[in-house]
């Protein structure tokens, strides 16, 4: 929690864009919604993910109320960095006063411009603003003007337009805004399973001077491999590859055993809630269990039979 670290006054931040310029393409943990809090962001770190985001956190929220930046936001003093704060914003003072409160916490803020989901385009967030490049390069502006730590990034998540043209527009305008990278999702915001536009990306990389991440069905260290080598991407952000397989930015092809036990050690360290501690090990487990394990397993309720399971079964 921010109140737990605001002692210390700051935490060991780092600048996310000494690792775009290292030379080596960017491995990236996205922003997923109840999953990439810190408990995995520490388990991803300790298999070679080089950067991580929050899950999506609304601006308004954040600002209005302390409960909801104790329960939306936690991190530490040494080994959560760098870190990006995702942001759900449609006001540019919104998005900067939000981003002041975590400035000294986190090392950048990203605005989503990419989730498709029927409520946060209602709102007025997400992938609707790929529609409307004046307000975001007011908010990037905003946020530019008012932070004073030139090592603090301001990024954003973009989907495609069906006419690329425009997407090319948008990026180039919040290039000129002072944007430090852009996250391209290659699909538009009908497209659901579609096969991803890596093209697409490429486009976009090519008439581009900052750092393009891509995103999109990376499933494994060879996907994003492949994916840089198709697109030019500086960095690769992935988010179902890794539940499925918190290592695989490792080179591990499954979750290796070590992993699932760095998890429960992890996990039990933070006071992970059930809930959220079984689905990730659901998730690690789903392609190296059988169909009569998996019955099994994905009904236990209580920690403890998890752990019983995992020692019998796994010797874990």
């Amino acid at each position: 929690m921010i109140g737990d670290i605001v002692e210390t006054k700051q935490c060991q931040l780092k600048d996310p864009m000494d690792l775009f310029h290292s030379g080596q393409v960017v491995k990236i943990c996205a922003p997923m919604v109840r999953y990439s809090k810190l408990a995995f962001r520490t388990l991803v770190r300790k298999y070679s993910c080089d950067l991580c985001y929050t899950p999506m956190i609304v601006a308004a929220d954040f600002v209005r109320s302390a409960k909801a930046r104790d329960s939306e936001f936690t991190t530490n003093k040494v080994g959560d960095h760098p870190l990006i704060v995702q942001f759900a914003a449609k006001e540019a003072q919104i998005l900067c006063d939000a981003a002041r409160i975590i400035c000294p916490f986190a090392d950048g803020i990203d605005l989503n411009c990419g989730c498709p989901q029927r409520w946060a385009m209602a709102e007025g967030y997400g992938a609707c603003l790929i529609n409307k490049p004046e307000l975001v390069q007011d908010m990037v502006r905003h946020v530019r003007n008012q932070i004073d730590n030139p090592r603090f990034s301001v990024s954003i998540k973009i989907r495609i337009h069906e006419d690329l043209k425009r997407t090319v527009d948008l990026c180039q305008k919040a290039e000129a805004t002072g944007v430090s990278w852009i996250t391209v999702h290659g699909r538009s915001v009908e497209e659901r399973h579609q096969p991803v536009h890596y093209d697409a990306i490429k486009i976009i990389k090519q008439s581009m001077s900052i750092p393009i991440v891509a995103n999109g069905d990376i499933k494994t260290l060879k996907d994003a491999e492949n994916v840089h080598h198709l697109t030019g991407a500086d960095g690769v952000m992935v988010a179902r590859g890794l539940l499925a397989n918190p290592a695989m930015f490792a080179g591990y092809e499954e979750t290796p055993l070590k992993c699932i036990q760095d998890w429960v050690d992890i996990a039990l360290e933070h006071g992970t809630p059930f809930t959220c501690f079984h689905h990730h090990l659901m998730y690690m487990m789903e392609r190296i269990t059988s169909k009569q394990e998996k019955k099994v397993f994905n009904i236990l309720s209580s920690t403890s039979a998890v752990l019983d399971y995992l020692n019998n079964y796994y010797g874990v």
